[in-house]
Formats: C-alpha cells, structure tokens, sequence
C-alpha cells in the first residue's frame, strides 16, 4: 500500500476582483488569436524551448497523479520523411473510403488532403502518447487511471504552451496512428495520441476566417 503522500502549503497568486477581471479578458483575447496551421517555416526552433513547453504539459492534473502521458519531440530530418511517408499512407485511405461524405464536405473548407508536407517542413514533431499502465524497473505494472482525460489536459496545456512561445502548431491525427509506435519504438502500453508539428508559420501564411461560437452558444449558467 503507498504511503499517504507529504503535504506542502499551497502559495496563491493574489489578485484583486478587477485584476482577476483585467487578466481573463487580456489572456482570452491572446489566446483567441491561436489558429492551427499547415504553413510552416522551417526556421529552427531551440531545443530547449520544446523542452519548456513539454515542461509546462506536464503540469497538468492526471488521474491520481499517475502522469500517463509521454511526449516524444521529433527533429530527425529522417524519421521526419518516415512519419510523413507513414502518415500521407493512412491519410490517403482515409480521404478514398474511410471517411463519410459529410465528413469530406466539411473538409472541403479548409482546402486539405492526404498531402502532408508541414510533418517535413515543421522543425519539430511533438507526438503525445498516452500510457496505459506503468511497468517499473522489477517488470512490475502499475495501473492508470482516467488516461483520455488526463492526457486529453495536458494536450491542451502543451498547445497553450506552444502559442505562449510564439509558435504555431497543428492537432495532426492520421488514423490509424499505430505506425508511431513502431517508428518510435515506443512500448505496448504506450498509444499515440496526437501528432502535432511545432514551428513558426511563413510569412505568407493564411489561415480560414472562422469565427468561434459566442458565449452563448457554449455555456449555460444557473446563478
């Protein structure tokens, strides 16, 4: 049986009512400028500032704290080509049966395909995996619990990460996406959960014009 964890004084950041209102209104609209992209530079990313963002995922609540999360940061030109090759293979199935008429319908906005030059272009690939369980150093499994959940957060801790850096990013997910365990050499346990290229965009970059949904439309509130 573990034992019962130490507890620390926990140190808030104080702020008054209308800081608190300044700073949510400034950190939305900061991140309301974040767009996915597919236009990559291949200008260098530093490794350590992967090595930040990767720091700054981890942060993120999990399922009794277990962490079931690996990232594996990829700038390899070769196993680059591989995962592009790899991937472009499964997306091309995708686009020619495995995917509905509406679904292709709703693609057709974004002007996609089974091309996928950026998984080349971009310096770095981050893929997420999720893990299932734990095996220790004696070969002893450990188990996890709420892994989607809590790798689903720190997925969403990474993009922030990664948009706080000045860096533009793609939530790239070729399905099936068992070709990055084998090209990685990952253990069984562990399944990929995201493929997501990580750079700065061209300068002639363009994105859609979307507009997200307003406030209404995503939230209820009973006061």
């Amino acid at each position: 049986m573990n034992e019962k964890a130490d507890f620390i004084p926990y140190t808030s950041i104080q702020l008054t009512n209308e800081q608190s209102l300044t700073q949510s209104q400034a950190y939305y609209e900061y991140m309301d400028k974040r767009r996915s992209l597919r236009i990559f530079s291949d200008k260098p990313v530093a490794k350590e500032i992967i090595e930040n963002i990767i720091k700054t995922a981890s942060t993120a609540p999990s399922g009794a704290h277990k962490q079931p999360w690996n990232f594996c940061a990829v700038s390899n030109p070769d196993l680059k080509r591989q995962i592009r090759e790899a991937a472009e293979k499964e997306e091309y199935e995708s686009y020619h049966g495995r995917m509905s008429d509406e679904w292709l319908d709703d693609l057709q906005a974004f002007g996609t395909d089974w091309h996928k030059p950026f998984l080349e272009t971009a310096p770095w690939l981050i893929i997420v995996f999720r893990k299932i369980y734990d095996v220790n150093e004696q070969g002893e499994k450990s188990n996890h619990y709420y892994v989607n959940e809590s790798v689903g957060l720190a997925s969403g801790f990474l993009l922030t990460a990664i948009h706080q850096a000045g860096l533009v990013a793609l939530t790239h997910t070729p399905s099936p996406m068992n070709f990055l365990s084998k090209l990685l050499e990952r253990p069984i346990y562990e399944k990929p959960f995201l493929l997501i290229p990580v750079g700065y965009p061209t300068s002639e970059a363009t994105v859609p014009d979307l507009k997200r949904k307003p406030l209404k439309e995503i939230s209820m509130f009973f006061e």
